[in-house]
């Protein structure tokens, strides 16, 4: 009878023994499942990024290219016009720089679309400080920034942000025509604010623009992380985007 019971229990730990071998194969098998996912993951978004990118280059370099062609024809019609009509020549010289001040902004918003598009490893206030601080550098453009160290948001979330931000100054320095901007990120009773406005020329929200590529981007990246965006714009009283994403964690 001993002999018996210690044979079922010899049969039972090697079971046990062997379950233990497949738990921990099968962790093992897991974890290596995780891992290429997350490379995958990683490529699949680098690609993407980078595509993006590409896109972007391409639009803002056939836009400026037009007007720089534009800007070469008429500088030639207004010379040959200049000593035989004075005022046609001023019109076209008064064209001349609008279209080399809005190819001023496209190519600001080249620039901008080509610096590096994630944080790496900067937090997202010092991203978004450094982003601000070039664009300082390079346009005329009068910045009131409040930005905040927040500390409860995902490393998914700081990227969407970072590049929302991105996005909104690009279609600033594009569109609005504005002489300033504020941009504010701070965090309070469990959500994440963020808010970008300028003094542009602003636009109807319901018309076209407000599906246009950069504003849906920048909405469905909100919306990736759980937040919530609105955009407020009139004609003449400049843009207000208002975003709220809730702290990791919450919920």
């Amino acid at each position: 009878m001993e002999s018996y019971e210690k044979d079922e229990i010899g049969l039972i730990s090697d079971e046990l023994n062997q379950l233990a071998e497949n738990i921990q194969e099968q962790v093992f098998s897991m974890q290596r499942l995780a891992d290429e996912k997350s490379v995958l993951a990683q490529t699949a978004h680098s690609a993407a990024v980078m595509e993006e990118r590409q896109r972007l280059a391409r639009d803002l370099h056939d836009v400026v290219s037009q007007q720089l062609f534009a800007l070469s024809m008429m500088s030639s019609a207004a010379l040959r016009v200049f000593d035989l009509d004075s005022d046609k020549a001023r019109e076209q010289l008064n064209e001349i720089s609008e279209i080399a001040a809005k190819a001023q902004g496209e190519m600001r918003a080249l620039l901008l679309h080509l610096r590096p598009v994630q944080l790496s490893n900067d937090r997202l206030c010092d991203g978004i400080i450094k982003l601000i601080q070039e664009l300082k550098a390079k346009t005329n453009i009068e910045f009131h920034a409040s930005i905040d160290e927040v500390e409860n948001l995902s490393k998914a979330a700081e990227e969407h942000l970072f590049r929302i931000v991105q996005e909104a100054l690009s279609n600033v320095l594009r569109h609005a025509d504005a002489g300033k901007i504020r941009v504010t990120l701070t965090e309070e009773e469990d959500y994440i604010y963020l808010f970008i406005a300028d003094n542009g020329k602003g636009f109807n929200p319901h018309k076209e623009r407000i599906t246009s590529y950069g504003l849906k981007t920048m909405r469905e990246r909100c919306e990736e992380v759980g937040g919530i965006f609105k955009i407020r714009s009139k004609e003449n009283e400049g843009t207000y985007i208002d975003i709220k994403i809730p702290a990791k964690g919450r919920g």
